[in-house]
């Protein structure tokens, strides 16, 4: 089936600006067909393509590596253990950011605890003392920091 860049842009969330975008970037597994009139005509398939694109993108994976994956996948068969590596090497750079993200949640979560018990109490005016000397950078200091 047939669908108009506007379809596609309702269906996958993006925007028509962000799908013309991936357009000129490389992103499509298969090159987007223009009628006579020069509209763009897209297919169910790109829908799928798209989200996995705007996820690889989301999650922080370079447009560099996202072109690499579609040439690779343009290419067929054969080159999957190459595909599989990016994958792999972009599976551990979201990892890493999912231990930087949970180490600022552990840090907020006590911060808000520490907020919680000093306004149960009646001692809020307590929570803000700017620190004498220059705070370093360890998770310690931001338990300590107001």
């Amino acid at each position: 089936m047939d669908l108009s860049i506007g379809e596609v842009a309702e269906r996958s969330g993006l925007s028509v600006h962000a799908l013309r975008f991936y357009e000129r970037e490389g992103l499509f597994a298969n090159p987007v067909r223009r009628l006579s009139n020069g509209r763009r005509v897209y297919h169910e398939e790109d829908l799928g393509w798209l989200a996995l694109c705007t996820k690889l993108r989301s999650s922080g994976m370079s447009l560099a590596a996202i072109r690499q994956y579609v040439e690779l996948a343009r290419q067929g068969a054969g080159n999957e253990p190459q595909r599989l590596e990016l994958l792999r090497e972009h599976e551990k750079h979201v990892e890493q950011q999912l231990s930087e993200l949970q180490e600022c949640l552990d840090v907020i979560r006590y911060k808000v605890r520490v907020y919680e018990d000093h306004l149960a109490r009646g001692e809020a005016d307590q929570l803000w003392s700017p620190p004498i000397q220059a705070p370093s950078q360890s998770n310690e200091d931001c338990h300590r920091a107001p």
